[in-house]
């Protein structure tokens, strides 16, 4: 493969692609994160023995996809029979804009991309089996011939395909009936301004507004605490009883997070002179309503490059 140098540059070249990968697998950046060193640790120790059979790229596929499985064998397998997945995190949109460009500018293949990154894609991705959850990203995000597949994996091309069969048919089974449409690219005015009902409703704590603009079947979660709230009145009555209404003056700061609109919240603190984190709320809108929404907790606003504080007073 050439000199130690070569390879750590041909090597960095597919890190953000294989951490998008390894985050597909696994609905944790940080597990992502950690499963990209380990990969270009078993690459490093292994370099001498690449052939040149495939190219480099398919090779740190095939060890980066081992190394998930490898890890998801080893994670205590959690309940999903709500549907819930506790250990999702977010991914910045400005860390996905580091992706390579699609070979094809089709809306088809851009809409694929987006949409294979959505949150509720990754939930139900998480309610796959390892080894089909594999095969159907390879396969059908990723585009890999069902001979690769069955190379990386060290499978036939008919278990391969038979993987991806109950794969494709249990993802079905867990995503939500109305996809957001991303063939369009930006959100549309009538989804703007949703969100900026949305956002407005929330500074003034207002929860009989917030409902208005719910889904009667939304579905809310935090995780990683845990509880999934399905419904409107679900909902609005966690909310309520959570204390939502006398949280105090909030701030919010727009931002995108897995290519789907997102409000980050700041919480006024007077002994901080300032607003500080408080969470994150991403929304999942399907025809001119909110029909999901996952709130994230504060330690995520570095990762997503947000603000660590918001200075000016309430009032001015």
């Amino acid at each position: 493969m050439g000199g130690d140098l070569a390879f750590s540059g041909l090597a960095e070249q597919h890190r953000r692609e294989l951490h998008v990968h390894c985050y597909r697998m696994l609905g944790s950046f940080e597990d992502a994160e950690d499963t990209v060193q380990e990969t270009f640790l078993r690459a490093w120790r292994r370099r001498e023995t690449f052939e040149g059979r495939s190219t480099v790229r398919a090779w740190l596929y095939r060890i980066a996809t081992n190394a998930c499985l490898d890890l998801l064998a080893k994670r205590r397998p959690e309940p999903a029979t709500t549907g819930e997945v506790r250990w999702l995190q977010p991914y910045p949109d400005r860390l996905l804009d580091e992706l390579p460009a699609c070979d094809s500018d089709e809306p088809e293949t851009v809409a694929v991309a987006r949409e294979t990154i959505e949150l509720a894609y990754l939930v139900a991705l998480q309610h796959l089996a390892p080894r089909p959850r594999a095969v159907l990203i390879l396969r059908d995000v990723l585009g890999w011939p069902a001979k690769d597949v069955a190379e990386f994996l060290g499978d036939s091309v008919n278990s391969v395909n038979s993987a991806l069969q109950r794969a494709r048919a249990g993802l079905r089974d867990h995503l939500p009936a109305e996809r957001q449409d991303w063939s369009g690219g930006d959100p549309d005015a009538g989804t703007r301004d949703l969100l900026v009902r949305f956002t407005k409703a929330t500074l003034a704590t207002d929860i009989q507004e917030i409902s208005t603009l719910l889904r009667e079947d939304v579905r809310c979660s935090m995780p990683p605490t845990p509880g999934l709230h399905l419904g409107r009145d679900a909902v609005v009555s966690d909310w309520a009883k959570d204390g939502f209404e006398n949280l105090g003056p909030l701030k919010a700061f727009p931002t995108t997070v897995n290519r789907q609109p997102a409000i980050a919240f700041y919480l006024w603190q007077e002994r901080e002179n300032a607003y500080l984190p408080l969470t994150i709320d991403v929304l999942r809108i399907s025809g001119g309503a909110i029909t999901e929404i996952l709130i994230f907790h504060n330690d995520q606003f570095p990762r997503l490059g947000l603000p660590e504080r918001l200075l000016e007073a309430p009032n001015e």
